[in-house]
């Protein structure tokens, strides 16, 4: 069936903000959590594994935190949804197998660096200036 949690969505969310910052440098968890309004107990668990994936790395000490481990726009949100919650459409059958492949050609189109260039795009047309 098509079965997406609520984790894929807060770390598409959380991977979009690292990415706003550059991504390169470490960007501590709690931060992040902050500013996407994330549980940071949630963001840990979801980050541990997407570091185990090969997305992120991280890095202790004071300057700790985490960062991409690839590059961002070779990241797929498909990627992300089903390292989280598992195959999309794993047993759809029918029309939902229809739905699932439609998603998944979606999601497996759109990198991580796709949607943060849109949360750009859609933050500055929401600016007006007098």
């Amino acid at each position: 069936m098509i079965s997406i949690t609520t984790k894929s969505p807060y770390a598409v969310k959380a991977l979009v903000e690292l990415g706003k910052t550059g991504g390169t440098e470490p960007v501590p968890i709690g931060e992040l959590a902050r500013r996407r309004d994330i549980p940071v107990q949630f963001l840990e668990q979801l980050f541990a594994v997407l570091r185990r994936g090969g997305i992120l790395k991280s890095q202790r000490g004071v300057k700790g935190g985490y960062s991409f481990a690839k590059d961002p726009s070779t990241i797929t949100v498909l990627e992300i949804v089903e390292l989280l919650d598992g195959p999309l459409g794993r047993d759809a059958e029918g029309i939902f197998a229809d739905a699932a492949a439609s998603a998944r050609s979606v999601l497996e189109q759109t990198s991580i660096a796709d949607v943060v260039e849109r949360e750009r795009r859609d933050a500055g047309a929401a600016m007006y200036y007098i």
